[in-house]
């Protein structure tokens, strides 16, 4: 039997079956479940070996003792117990919080300032975006050598520049007052993350809700308050939770700057370091996992503070039915 397709060209019905998926067995909403599946499978696999696998049992380890040498001892709560009684644990957890709480607010607002001044229309602005974002991809480590030659004492370019108008700058690293001050200003450096994100929220603001309040009369500072801050309050929301939480687990710059040693005096500290030292300095991985549950439970608990307060101060404009 020969039919005509569309185009007047002849074809065996046989052929035409043949193309044409056949409607028994599984049903394509099944064929296609499974072809995700299948296409997941290695993801999952990855986290459940490279992720969940050690998570539990770091999770295990935190209640032994194990040194890598020997076998794990179980010891129950002993490690959290030395953890509260451990003053180092304490400062390393007072350098974190305070690290987090001054550079996370700076690093925000600096990035939605610089935000705010690159969404507008000029002659290389993206060039300047980019550049702007380029220390975000660099290495962690290079970027902390950088530093750590700007910060050096003697012959730091920092120290050259205060020292041509008049100004002796301090030791900065080897310095247990400016230590930690040196390590926020070195968080400074990638800000162009949340710059981008913040110029995205920006650029998705009809241009009319900024017609409409300037023509009630709304000054520049008026329009950015009642106009732009709620609009990207969102935005601001989704960089402070990925501020918080990468600010709690800094290492790399502390760890390289300070060469594992966390500063003078411990006064730039980190948790994320402490935990290192007592993991392959002290080769004490029970107790290194009971400060990476600790951590982990702090993170936990910030972070979900910052979603509980998302209602109070996070405008969503589809409540509103589209109304800003």
């Amino acid at each position: 039997m020969i039919e005509k397709s569309a185009v007047g060209a002849s074809r065996p019905v046989s052929s035409i079956q043949a193309i044409v998926p056949k409607r028994r067995g599984l049903s394509l909403r099944a064929r296609e479940a499974i072809d995700c599946y299948v296409f997941m499978l290695p993801a999952i696999l990855g986290l459940i070996l490279f992720w969940a696998g050690p998570i539990l049992v770091s999770l295990w380890l935190s209640f032994t003792e194990y040194d890598i040498l020997t076998d794990p001892v179980w010891v129950g709560a002993q490690n959290y117990r030395d953890l509260w009684n451990d003053d180092l644990f304490w400062k390393s957890l007072r350098v974190t919080g305070t690290y987090s709480i001054i550079s996370v607010p700076l690093v925000l607002g600096l990035g939605l300032f610089t935000a705010v001044l690159l969404n507008q229309k000029f002659r290389g602005v993206t060039f300047l975006r980019s550049i702007y974002y380029l220390p975000t991809v660099m290495s962690g480590v290079a970027v902390a050598m950088l530093w750590r030659w700007i910060f050096n004492t003697d012959y730091g370019i920092l120290n050259l520049g205060l020292d041509r108008i008049g100004i002796t700058g301090p030791r900065w690293l080897a310095d247990e007052d400016w230590a930690l001050p040196a390590l926020i200003i070195t968080s400074l450096w990638t800000f162009g993350g949340s710059m981008l994100i913040f110029l995205a929220g920006l650029q998705g603001i009809p241009a009319d809700l900024y017609e409409a309040a300037e023509l009630d009369g709304a000054g520049r500072w008026s329009r950015f308050r009642t106009v732009t801050f709620p609009l990207i309050s969102h935005v601001t929301f989704f960089n402070l939770v990925l501020g918080v939480i990468g600010a709690l687990q800094v290492f790399t710059e502390a760890f390289v700057m300070f060469r594992g040693q966390g500063g003078p005096n411990n006064s730039a500290l980190l948790l994320s370091v402490y935990l290192y030292q007592n993991a392959f300095t002290y080769l004490k991985m029970g107790y290194a996992s009971a400060i990476a549950w600790v951590m982990f439970a702090i993170v936990f608990a910030l972070t979900l503070l910052v979603f509980r307060s998302a209602p109070f101060w996070v405008h969503h404009q589809a409540e509103k039915g589209g109304e800003a």
